[in-house]
């Protein structure tokens, strides 16, 4: 059951956080990297309806079926870049950030494909999508 319709939400919140989001994907940071950053955020926070949308945008972006299948498992597959990798260990950390460390390790090895300012990006893109699945868990859209 829908808690809180798309009606009911206050004028401006999701066009507010619309601007972040665009903001984000006119960042340096590729959009297929974006949308793995979001599937699996999506995924760590159980938010069905954000699982579905970005598993279709992660194949509008050409994602392969292959590598979307598999991102709940990127430590145990060949199917992911250690770029990749470094930033989805990234993402993990910030999503858990209760019971996860951010140490200089974790972003040492980002430095290894980012700069500074990219890495603010990513770190805005894993601190986005995790207040969009915490509103779609909320307010409960069906998916």
């Amino acid at each position: 059951m829908e808690r809180v319709s798309r009606q009911d939400i206050p004028k401006g919140m999701f066009e507010n956080l619309m601007i972040i989001e665009n903001y984000i994907n006119d960042s340096p940071i590729e959009l297929l990297l974006l949308e793995l950053i979001r599937l699996r955020v999506a995924q760590i926070n159980n938010c069905t309806y954000c699982v579905n949308m970005h598993r279709k945008e992660l194949k509008d972006v050409g994602e392969i079926d292959q590598r979307i299948a598999s991102l709940n498992e990127w430590r145990e597959v060949n199917h992911f870049s250690e770029k990749e990798k470094s930033v989805l260990n990234f993402t993990e950390k910030l999503t858990k950030i209760s019971s996860e460390q951010i140490d200089d390790d974790l972003i040492e090895s980002l430095f290894n494909y980012f700069n500074k300012s990219e890495i603010c990006y990513l770190t805005l893109a894993v601190s986005q999508i995790n207040t969009w699945t915490r509103l779609m868990k909320t307010f409960n859209f069906p998916s």
